[in-house]
């Protein structure tokens, strides 16, 4: 296990302090800064003034028992430029768990101090330094499961593992050795260099990586299956546990190809070649996110990859931009990484940003504006129209909130933000902007000033003040389309840009118009850079009627017509969805149309619509509409109309994939007898319907759809299901939601009071799916009991779990509710904490808002809609 010094010293040396910094450094010692938990900002600026060259070589013991410990023993080499001080270290497993500290050869006289060791500046020397630590490895984010394991170190959860100095701007080399159970297949950053068995156990080595962040350092060892192709001269490695042949045999070849199609993509756009030894990836049942982009070393949702038996265009291409995204974070930052997760937005916007170009060529069908206006406007509208609206850009004084920062704003914000920088500054100057960026930033840290300073070089506009309103703070712009008088006396008609804010900020953006008149229409594009836009002979004299951001562009809350559904043939399909867009925001903030009125109309569409991405937006708004924003006595009669028109357009389909996309709607809100008849006869195999394929994932969705509905026959329908399950990953998966979808309500009670266990939440794919069905909007009666302690557990939850985890609590929890008592519950628990984490504080006013709105929409009680 243990390694020589001379592993150590074979490191080329990778991050420097500069001569500056050097030069004061050595002629004034730097203080030791506060010790306090996670990894503050003064202790990350601190190290990375007088920490470089890093090298870490890394031995992990993981036992077959999956409670068992796992030894480890680590060799942390580096360049110190000060010595004066103590020397921090982070790692949370506390002095119980560290067995033995070293330093340059001599044992050290180590503190454990809130979630960090400590070592005394006498134990330390300025120059070369080799920490040596054995340990016992904590497991939070190791991810054990009875025949495998997988790392998970972002933000900040490599130091839950492993001693480190656990930052973004430390970049380091690995040398990893992982000594598993016999017949496990391991999977890392860099490639394999050794194999060696020791009877019941067996020591893979792996060669050094290059030089990476500590959040994108991953391996990943169990009992999986290999797979490898090669792709234009590249071998890569596939690892999965899927045990239907013909699924992996169906999406193996084109789960190769878009990862070689993307890579292609990115070495042209940057001029730069793949940046590291290999590009393999592992597929993980109920991994928390859909992709994570360790550096060579991918980790997917196996279900995001391996698609079931007739996709949907949706599907395809949903699979093909997160392969996409990933692969783009191989250049955009894991070769350039943010200085600090204030920036995390920045890789993530490129990632998405180069998404939507990358997927292009696969799917040469595919309407890509439409796409990209469909991913990215309503989730970015679902936050930024809330009271807990974020920046792009938000402070961070602590690497332990680090996970708060993500959500809807940085994915889907963010890349309608670029489109509009691109749009200012030029695709080929952008293009040739972060060639320059990538180039001098290279294996290495930057920010989004950095990048600004860069692109600002090569235009007369100003971009810092630019990037102020749309990087530096939250919102939307609310447009109003107004008469005004012009200076020659005749009237006319501005297009306003009000600040919600109410202070005076405007977003410079250029957006379409189409102005429909007759049978035809007129298409034009607006810049609006000021509070008023003359919108001259565009508004005509004959009363038509326009379709406002009818390119899908621009970013607001724009006016809406329902008129304009009427003329559904003459718009285009950027112009359907936008119009669609923008009606059902302009519902949302209590404007026209009512939601009464704008199901009746969706519903008109969802029976003769063919293009498939249009029809999920139409699909998603219908089942909003249906389960939040209508009476409780109109939900039968909608549900007649709404199951007759899905079940009859399914039945019409001629292709499998529009036939699915149909069925999973109506299974979605089948609540009428006769439609929960047919959906159990379904499930069952007693009704077979051509060209309806049904997955084993289908099929336990189905049965807890049935489970809820039916409640009389719930442990009959799951314990036939749990029967027919084949994969024993999904046996446990369905064991663990059993009791979540339980006729007994004291069952789900006990289930959801178990969940305040941190050890119960481990598998966070699962207790979503689970808080889901405890708060079906059949159930929100009893399971409201539930919301004031799920946000008792908010702070906990954030603390314990994975970066995504407490938003999608909060969404699974109060998604459905639209009482009045539960929006008392919400605000009560706010208000009686006035020094609550203003970044939790914001994600419950996130979560809250459909909560709120659907209160007031629908007069059960509570206060008029704001317009956000």
């Amino acid at each position: 296990m243990h390694r020589t010094v001379s592993r150590v010293g074979r490191l080329t040396l990778g991050r420097f302090v500069p001569v500056a910094a050097a030069i004061a450094l050595m002629a004034c010692s730097v203080p030791e800064p506060e010790i306090v938990p996670g990894v503050s900002r003064e202790l990350a600026r601190q190290r990375a003034a007088t920490v470089s060259g890093l090298h870490y070589v890394l031995d992990l013991t993981v036992p077959e028992q999956v409670d068992a410990d796992i030894g480890g023993h680590v060799v942390i080499a580096f360049e110190l430029l000060d010595a004066t001080t103590a020397l921090v270290l982070d790692f949370t497993g506390g002095a119980d768990r560290i067995h033995r500290v070293s330093s340059n050869g001599e044992p050290a006289a180590w503190r454990a101090e809130r979630e960090h060791i400590v070592i005394p500046a006498a134990a330390l020397r300025q120059g070369r330094n080799e920490v040596e630590i054995e340990f016992v490895a904590g497991s939070a984010a190791l991810n054990r499961n009875p025949d495998f394991l997988y790392s998970l170190f972002v933000p900040d959860r490599a130091r839950t593992a492993f001693p480190l100095f656990d930052q973004p701007d430390l970049k380091a080399t690995f040398e990893l050795t992982l000594t598993v159970p016999s017949g496990w297949r391991t999977l890392s950053n860099a490639s394999v260099e050794s194999v060696t068995p020791n009877g019941s156990s067996t020591t893979h080595r792996f060669r050094r990586s290059a030089l990476i962040s500590p959040y994108v350092f991953a391996f990943v060892a169990g009992e999986f299956e290999a797979v490898t192709r090669e792709r234009s001269g590249r071998s890569m490695t596939m690892l999965h546990r899927e045990t239907d042949a013909a699924k992996v045999e169906r999406n193996v070849d084109s789960i190769f190809d878009l990862h070689a199609a993307a890579v292609e993509w990115l070495e042209d756009y940057t001029g730069i070649d793949h940046p590291y030894e290999k590009l393999d990836f592992a597929l993980i049942p109920a991994f928390q996110y859909n992709g994570m982009e360790h550096a060579g070393a991918i980790f997917y949702r196996a279900r995001s990859l391996l698609l079931d038996e007739a996709p949907s265009d949706m599907d395809l291409l949903g699979r093909a931009s997160l392969i996409a995204h990933e692969t783009a974070h191989m250049w955009f930052g894991n070769l350039v990484t943010m200085e600090w997760f204030d920036d995390v937005w920045l890789k993530e916007v490129f990632a998405n940003f180069m998404a939507a170009r990358i997927v292009n060529p696969s799917f040469p069908a595919i309407n890509h504006e439409l796409n990209f206006l469909l991913r990215h406007a309503p989730a970015a509208y679902s936050v930024d129209r809330t009271a807990g609206a974020n920046p792009i850009r938000q402070p961070l004084a602590n690497l332990n909130e680090a996970g708060q920062l993500y959500g809807p704003i940085i994915y889907n914000k963010a890349p309608i933000m670029m489109r509009q920088l691109e749009s200012l500054v030029g695709a080929e100057r952008l293009q040739a902007g972060l060639r320059g960026y990538l180039n001098r930033y290279a294996h290495g840290n930057a920010s989004w000033p950095d990048l600004i300073d860069i692109l600002d070089a090569t235009t007369d506009d100003d971009l810092r003040t630019w990037s102020d309103v749309w990087v530096n703070t939250p919102g939307r712009p609310v447009l109003q389309r107004q008469s005004a008088q012009a200076p020659d006396g005749d009237a006319g008609q501005v297009l306003l840009q009000n600040d919600p804010a109410g202070s005076g900020r405007v977003w410079p953006q250029r957006f379409g118009i189409a102005v429909m008149a007759d049978a035809a229409a007129r298409r034009t594009t607006v810049l609006s850079s000021s509070r008023s836009t003359a919108l001259g002979e565009l508004a005509g004299a004959g009363g038509e009627r326009l379709v406002f951001n009818s390119d899908g562009r621009g970013y607001g809350l724009f006016p809406a017509d329902a008129g304009n559904l009427l003329a559904w043939d003459t718009l285009g399909e950027v112009e359907r969805a936008a119009e669609l867009i923008n009606l059902y925001e302009n519902m949302l903030a209590g404007g026209e149309p009512a939601p009464g009125d704008y199901f009746t109309a969706l519903l008109g569409i969802a029976g003769r619509e063919t293009n498939q991405l249009l029809l999920g937006l139409v699909l998603d708004q219908l089942t909003a509409i249906y389960w939040k924003l209508l009476p409780a006595d109109a939900w039968l009669d909608a549900a007649a109309q709404l199951e007759a028109t899905l079940w009859q357009s399914m039945l019409e389909q001629t292709d499998e994939s529009s036939r699915k996309v149909r069925f999973d709607a109506f299974a979605d809100i089948a609540t009428t007898p006769d439609a929960l008849q047919n959906l159990h006869d379904i499930w069952s195999g007693s009704l077979s319907i051509e060209g309806l394929p049904l997955s084993e994932n289908d099929l336990m969705a189905l049965a807890q759809s049935l489970a809820i509905r039916l409640p009389a026959d719930a442990e009959t329908i799951f314990d036939a299901q749990l029967a027919r399950t084949e994969n024993p990953d999904n046996r446990r998966r369905l064991e663990f939601i059993a009791p979540s979808v339980s006729a007994d309500a004291s069952v789900r009670d006990a289930f959801f009071a178990s969940l305040a266990e941190d050890g119960r939440r481990e598998v966070e794919p699962w207790v979503l799916e689970a808080l889901e069905n405890l708060h079906h909007p059949l159930r929100i009666a009893q399971s409201e009991d539930y919301v004031l302690p799920s946000l008792e557990l908010l702070e906990e939850v954030q603390a314990t779990g994975d970066i995504f985890f407490p938003s999608r609590w909060l969404n699974a929890t109060l998604a459905n509710h639209r009482s009045s008592s539960a929006v008392a519950t919400v605000n009560d628990f706010l208000a009686a904490r006035p020094d609550y984490n203003p970044q939790l504080r914001a994600k419950i006013l996130q979560a809250a808002d459909p909560l709120f709105r659907a209160n007031a929409l629908t007069a059960i009680g509570g206060e008029s809609v704001p317009r956000r």
